[in-house]
């Protein structure tokens, strides 16, 4: 595609914020080809490429488990996130059902570190038989993400003409049968968008997954690279390749899903 003049100055714009976002994952492939001199040098580019730390990484943690494990979690905590929220921002914005107070209330609990709960929360699990369960992180993260989701949800909602939801009452529908049948299918890009961006919160939480699961077989990926950091040595070389492993599928995800995020962040930003 040819440049015209006009074009320079958003180029020149966009150039930096391309720079920032992209030079750290091309340095974590350099890193994943280098030896373990090779990454004492500083150089960014490998003297002498390896592709020992690719199977390495494998061998060493049960890496591909760790990749299954977050994303059977983080999938399921995300469906758990829409279908806890959507009826209840739907209640909150069209029904009236616990006043302007109760939406920002559910706003500003995520402004809380999550690091206050941790104690209640370990012994919570504990009682229920949740500890080092999927099905544990599945409930922290499907509750924790709420209000990301209702944040986002929020302006489809409003957006929605009120005709139609009054016509399909007036035709006797319910308001749980409205917001099945007819407001989730015109908001289906939000609700894919909602979908995607607290999938990958949960994908990428560390704090919770690190101190209520404790073994191989329900650790999630940020738990499992961590592992690589040894008493007195970091495998590098290793660690970047598991981080390029655990990136590829939200990458993928992204990529395939990217016309349904973009749309869904945009109609949810115009007012």
């Amino acid at each position: 595609m040819k440049i015209s003049r006009s074009d320079l100055p958003l180029v020149a714009a966009t150039a930096p914020i391309f720079v920032f976002f992209t030079l750290p994952i091309a340095y974590l492939v350099s890193v994943s080809f280098k030896t373990k001199d090779d990454v004492l040098s500083g150089r960014f580019l490998p003297t002498s490429p390896t592709l020992d730390n690719w199977p390495a990484a494998f061998e060493a943690a049960h890496l591909s488990g760790f990749i299954a494990n977050s994303v059977a979690v983080s999938l399921l905590a995300g469906a758990l996130t829409l279908l806890l929220t959507l009826p209840a921002a739907y209640a909150v914005l069209r029904l009236g059902i616990g006043g302007k107070w109760l939406a920002d209330l559910t706003l500003s609990s995520y402004m809380a570190p999550p690091i206050v709960a941790l104690i209640p929360l370990f012994y919570l699990l504990k009682a229920t038989g949740l500890l080092n369960t999927h099905a544990g992180l599945v409930m922290l993260y499907g509750f924790a993400n709420i209000p990301v989701a209702f944040w986002l949800l929020t302006p489809f909602l409003r957006r929605m003409p009120l005709e139609i939801e009054q016509a399909a009452a007036l035709d006797g529908a319910g308001p749980l049968r409205i917001l099945v049948h007819i407001v989730a299918p015109i908001i289906v890009p939000g609700i894919v968008a909602t979908l995607i961006i607290v999938s990958v919160l949960a994908y990428n939480e560390f704090l919770f997954a690190s101190a209520f699961t404790f073994s191989d077989e329900t650790r999630t990926l940020p738990v499992g690279i961590s592992l690589f950091q040894g008493d007195r040595l970091v495998n590098f070389g290793q660690m970047a390749a598991a981080s390029l492993a655990g990136i590829a599928p939200v990458y993928l995800v992204a990529l395939f899903l990217q016309r349904y995020l973009v749309a869904g962040l945009a109609h949810g930003g115009l007012k």
